[in-house]
């Protein structure tokens, strides 16, 4: 299931980043995105969703959740 289906304030594992661009997996993979980690959609605004990386929380917008694949 991609991350941009998922529930609000439901825990999830990321199993994988559909994504070709490395600039945009680096780019997750420095607020701790990674296969394995714990992320959880915190809140889904106009200018995109609020999402809860290990105990920090990232305002991102839809494109980069769409490449976000977690374990339902």
């Amino acid at each position: 299931m991609r991350l941009i289906d998922a529930n609000l304030g439901t825990d999830y594992i990321v199993k994988k980043v559909h994504s070709d661009d490395e600039e945009l997996v680096s780019f997750l993979f420095s607020l701790g995105c990674y296969v394995g980690a714990d992320i959880t959609v915190v809140s889904n605004t106009r200018s995109g969703y609020v999402l809860s990386i290990k105990d920090a929380r990232y305002n991102v917008d839809s494109d980069l959740v769409s490449v976000i694949e977690v374990e339902d």
